[in-house]
């Protein structure tokens, strides 16, 4: 989708955010974790090219 924004803001249903985002830095994505207790099942990811994008897909995928 076209988008405005610099960042998506979200959760995964299933899986720990924290645990998300050492799994995808692990596969060299970096996203943005927050300890927060209100969003620390978010994370931040920035809007990328359309091939980091699907780079961060791949590497969800992988998790």
């Amino acid at each position: 989708l076209p988008s405005a924004a610099n960042f998506v803001f979200a959760r995964h249903p299933g899986k720990d955010a924290a645990s998300l985002a050492a799994g995808l830095r692990e596969q060299g994505v970096i996203v943005r974790h927050f300890k927060q207790a209100r969003i620390a099942q978010f994370l931040r990811i920035t809007i990328g090219t359309a091939e980091q994008n699907q780079a961060l897909l791949d590497a969800l995928q992988g998790l």
